[in-house]
């Protein structure tokens, strides 16, 4: 009989849903959902994605129906900190996609890539065969597709046999194609991966390890890219700094008045 991993205990920043699981933790209930066969639709949160939950709503049913959420990005667990629910520690989306491009070399698992540009896909592709000799790519389809062509690429995903599923694709399109239709694909583990095929393929540098720990990743990005990334990232921080404080401001007052009450 088919036993389903439980699922982790899910805790709230700035009212956003967020796993409290260890790096660890993930890789080996990832794995035991392939094992399983288990449908898992992988989601990552950052302050970004916090503030789109809260404007999205169609973005936020998709992130409330995923089976996994995972804390990508350092203020995320400092948030959870001031919550009083702190997370076990950031769980990086590229580095779990190369853990279990590892692990998936190791244990025979077939893997599809899904997303990018087809030069950037094809270089992904070259990159991962020299990092993980023996790995079964069982397919990769660029993501510069229309709904028109969604119901050929979920039938080559069905037909490939597939245990994970990595989708290299924006916000929120990769979180909503991926709960429109995890159902349908035949595969375990549906990842999003965000731009890791562009770090896989050298298209982007991603940034020092000291930054990635601080927390100032965003900065990096910034500096690699001023143009495109000021606004964003001024708009995107400062309503997230206020999210959070907010959610901590009703927190402290359902407190208060809990006590009074008490």
């Amino acid at each position: 009989m088919k036993v389903e991993a439980e699922r982790p205990k899910r805790i709230s920043v700035a009212r956003c849903p967020v796993d409290r699981i260890s790096f660890e933790e993930v890789v080996c209930e990832l794995c035991q959902r392939i094992e399983q066969r288990q449908p898992t639709h992988v989601v990552f949160v950052n302050a970004a994605k916090v503030v789109r939950y809260r404007q999205n709503p169609e973005l936020r049913a998709a992130i409330d129906r995923s089976d996994m959420l995972l804390a990508d990005g350092v203020p995320i667990v400092w948030a959870s900190k001031l919550r009083g629910t702190p997370l076990p520690g950031r769980v990086n989306g590229t580095d779990l996609m190369e853990r279990m491009l590892t692990a998936s070399a190791d244990r025979g698992y077939r893997v599809f890539l899904l997303g990018a540009r087809p030069d950037v896909l094809q270089r992904s592709v070259a990159e991962i065969r020299r990092r993980h000799p023996g790995l079964q790519i069982a397919g990769a389809r660029h993501g510069y597709f229309g709904e028109k062509d969604e119901a050929v690429i979920v039938r080559e995903i069905y037909e490939s046999r597939s245990d994970l599923l990595l989708l290299g694709m924006s916000t929120p399109k990769k979180e909503l194609w991926g709960d429109r239709h995890l159902s349908s694909l035949n595969v375990a583990v549906c990842q999003g991966v965000g731009g890791s095929f562009e770090t896989l393929a050298g298209v982007v540098r991603r940034a020092p390890f000291w930054m990635q720990r601080s927390g100032l990743e965003w900065f990096y990005r910034l500096l690699q890219e001023p143009g495109r990334m000021w606004r964003r990232y001024l708009e995107t921080n400062s309503a997230f700094v206020w999210l959070v404080l907010a959610d901590l401001a009703a927190s402290w007052k359902e407190r208060l008045v809990g006590s009074k009450i008490g």
